[in-house]
């Protein structure tokens, strides 16, 4: 953590804060109806819960076009005759049908509107065919700015590849394009030019050989997935498998990558098995066993698609090369490899309702990565590593976003996010019980879309303290809290201040050679015992700045 003298952080600390407020009031005078339409439960897509999809699309690589449909299966929950469905420019939707009848829509930005004829009555289960097609927004700086990536590989082949978080699937495929309401399974059909392959979600069903030399690849999804987690891939690949022995039995690990690449996969993709062994022990069985899990080589750096992660990270270690963390312990593994692939807890298996929770994926997934380095390294190892992670945090803006528009908090979720739980690990003070928390997360939220306010709940619950502070600091502040304390009369006197109203939280400290736990609040505390004058040290796992003000 970086050293502030006290006098220059509380000025820093005052300027970002009254920065991000600005910045905020800022953004939100700017959100437009589009923006309420793509990230609310509009009463459009209230009245009915998602199913089932087939989509069913053509890739042509020679126009950059996508072309086909998507079948939606759903579940009447209140009677109504007006269907969301969300489909993005410059994409269009050219016929809707429902029992052979074609319905009337009509088009509002990104949001299509269709009137439904037959009677919706609650209960019912009922499908429309939604048939579109157009040239989709051309990724600029995928994932971050997504869409499809249209490239081609050193052999002058087609190299293509989905990537839309945030964006939304509706950038390249009609459906509810809100997180609150994953589909329950889907098959995936699509449609390539015979000399390459496609790799979607779940698992491969069926190759069709079509007359005009094209080929189609049915994947199946078993398990409910969020829409921006369904992918294409498309490419030469080349492709090899093993079967890890995990909690749940044989795990199919496949893995698809450029065929000129496929030596040094076979020795970088070592990483995948080590992977799994370590977030199995500490966040229970990988969640898509019926799925299997695949890896897939794409055009871009990779993320974390359901069942079929897809990786761009050279076939090294670290990020791109580099240690985010600037400790070394950062280039002991293939960094996209083990946080897209932790994103199967954190984001397929537990998915916000709103992006405005982005923390749920990105904190967690971005404290796995010093949880697999302690499973093999060791806690110092592990401690070293989400530490140097800080000189990363920005603390300009909050981790919690703006709901019902579809808009994400700060970038500080990943880094801040990660040393927020490995702060909170430092509360509970009982490694098992933490493993124990982290397990039971996975198992109570299976296959679940939650709120912020869920995982608070839970984690309140389960280490018996009210951490509404605590969240309200680290997620909805933009302040690291300061322990301020001094000597008196042989009496140590303590207290956090740079914090939201009511903040409390037990904190770890050495005291003159000795370890001692202390419990302030806002308010001035004694610690309770004669104390002589001397040195004092905050334990560093925790991320808070400790200032004597007698100095």
């Amino acid at each position: 953590m970086k050293k502030y003298t006290p006098f220059i952080c509380f000025l820093l600390v005052i300027s970002n804060f009254a920065t991000a407020q600005g910045l905020l009031e800022k953004k939100e005078a700017a959100f437009t109806r589009q923006d309420t339409l793509r990230g609310s439960i509009t009463k459009e897509r209230a009245w009915w819960g998602v199913k089932y999809y087939h989509l069913d699309v053509k890739v042509n690589p020679l126009d950059s076009t996508i072309t086909g449909s998507n079948t939606i299966k759903y579940q009447v929950l209140q009677e109504y005759n007006s269907m969301q469905i969300d489909l993005q420019n410059p994409m269009e939707i050219y016929k809707v049908l429902q029992d052979g009848v074609p319905l009337k829509y009509k088009r509002e930005g990104n949001a299509f509107f269709i009137e439904l004829v037959a009677p919706q009555k609650v209960g019912a289960v009922k499908e429309l065919t939604v048939f579109y097609g157009g040239k989709p927004k051309i990724a600029v700086n995928p994932p971050w700015d997504g869409g499809i990536t249209w490239k081609k590989d050193t052999n002058g082949k087609p190299f293509i590849a989905s990537s839309c978080q945030g964006l939304g699937a509706s950038v390249w495929w009609p459906n509810k394009d809100h997180m609150y309401d994953e589909v329950e399974g889907m098959l995936i059909s699509v449609n390539v030019p015979g000399n390459l392959t496609d790799v979607s979600n779940g698992r491969l069903q069926s190759v069709q050989q079509l007359k005009d030399g094209t080929k189609t690849y049915n994947w199946v999804v078993t398990n409910p997935i969020n829409n921006y987690g369904v992918n294409i891939n498309i490419g030469d690949y080349a492709t090899f498998s093993e079967k890890y022995k995990g909690e749940k039995g044989d795990l199919d690990c496949t893995y698809y990558v450029l065929k000129d690449n496929l030596a040094k996969a076979k020795k970088q993709f070592q990483d995948v098995p080590r992977m799994l062994k370590a977030f199995e022990n500490w966040f229970g069985p990988y969640p898509f066993y019926e799925d299997s899990y695949k890896l897939v080589e794409a055009p871009y750096l990779g993320m974390e698609h359901q069942s079929c992660v897809t990786y761009g990270n050279g076939f090294g270690n670290g990020y791109l090369g580099r240690d985010l963390s600037g400790t070394g312990w950062g280039l002991k593994f293939d960094y996209i490899i083990i946080h897209e692939s932790g994103h199967e807890w954190f984001a397929n298996n537990i998915t916000y309702k709103d992006i405005a929770d982005m923390w749920i994926h990105e904190s967690f997934t971005d404290y796995s990565e010093s949880l697999f380095l302690e499973y093999y390294y060791g806690k110092d190892a592990a401690s070293t590593y989400i530490k140097g992670l800080r000189k990363n945090i920005e603390n300009t803006n909050t981790i919690i976003g703006t709901y019902n528009v579809n808009k994400e908090g700060s970038g500080d979720m990943y880094y801040k996010g990660a040393n927020m739980l490995h702060t909170l690990r430092q509360i509970v003070n009982d490694d098992q019980k933490w493993r124990l928390i982290l397990r039971g997360l996975n198992s109570t939220f299976y296959h679940q879309t939650v709120t912020t306010k869920q995982i608070e709940d839970y984690l309140s619950d389960k280490i018996d303290l009210n951490l509404n502070p605590f969240f309200n600091q680290y997620l909805r502040d933009i302040r690291v809290p300061v322990l301020e304390y001094f000597f008196k009369e042989k009496q140590l006197y303590y207290h956090w201040t740079n914090c939201v109203s009511g903040f409390t939280m037990p904190v770890k400290v050495t005291l003159n050679g000795k370890e001692e736990w202390l419990n302030p609040t806002t308010e001035w505390s004694p610690m309770g015992s004669n104390t002589e004058k001397g040195k004092l040290e905050i334990n560093s796992n925790f991320y808070v700045i400790g200032y004597d003000i007698t100095n």
